[in-house]
């Protein structure tokens, strides 16, 4: 009854959501970029903007943290798999993470 609630297909449908937005806004070339033509600073609130809706997706499927941790795996996979290196791959997905566990007031 527990594994219900987790549903499998909407997170995978997520974490593509997010990596197109992502693409969109700050491309693996930008990123990618080691003379960081785009300060970490700004790509840090890009990332914030791009997942602002984190928190209710979290209220919509309840995901706990078997749940969060396949979104993390699948999301880095994915950021990996359009061509970011590990390091911004990680950076996006530690803002994802604070998005999803932030406290809703």
């Amino acid at each position: 009854m527990i594994l219900r609630f987790f549903s499998p297909s909407k997170v995978n449908a997520f974490v593509k959501i997010m990596g197109r937005r992502i693409t969109t806004r700050c491309p693996p070339v930008i990123a990618n970029n080691p003379e960081q033509i785009v300060s970490q600073k700004r790509i840090a609130e890009i990332l914030e903007e791009i997942f602002s809706g984190a928190p209710q997706f979290r209220g919509e499927n309840r995901l706990g943290r078997l749940g969060r941790a396949k979104l993390e795996r699948a999301f880095k996979w994915e950021l990996r798999e359009i061509g970011y290196e590990e390091k911004f791959v990680d950076f996006a997905t530690e803002k994802l993470i604070e998005q999803l566990t932030r406290r809703t007031e």
